[in-house]
């Protein structure tokens, strides 16, 4: 029997089961984050229904910024839907020399205004 081999294997399959535990633990707590998110929409759609049926002024300018806080959120569950995407490509690939760091790419939002007072977003996704 040679005892080389099977500690070798032991110890592969120790390493795989610890980078499952931690693509599942990334997958988990992406999925709560995108859950809240989701939760936090609902009121939003809530408060800005009940806005709008007010038809009182200053409630309908709340909801300009409600949207607006709306949107982002969209935005931000879309982006965590790609960097799961990403992630379970990679991993599925074979690509196994990715790390937590990568496991958890971030996206950059940056506003720019523009002299007629709106602004304009630009996304930038980097690992």
């Amino acid at each position: 029997m040679d005892h080389g081999n099977m500690y070798s294997s032991f110890s592969n399959n120790n390493n795989n089961n610890a980078e499952e535990e931690e693509v599942s633990q990334t997958f988990q707590t992406s999925f709560v984050q995108v859950q809240d998110i989701l939760d936090q929409n609902r009121l939003l759609i809530t408060q800005i229904n009940h806005n709008q049926e007010s038809k009182v002024p200053d409630n309908l300018n709340r909801n300009v910024g409600l949207i607006r806080e709306l949107n982002n959120n969209i935005r931000r569950v879309v982006d965590l839907y790609a960097d799961l995407s990403t992630n379970y490509t990679t991993r599925s690939s074979g690509d196994t020399s990715s790390s937590q760091g990568d496991l958890a790419a971030t996206t950059t939002t940056t506003t720019t205004y523009k002299s007629d007072g709106k602004t304009s977003q630009k996304r930038v996704r980097s690992r």
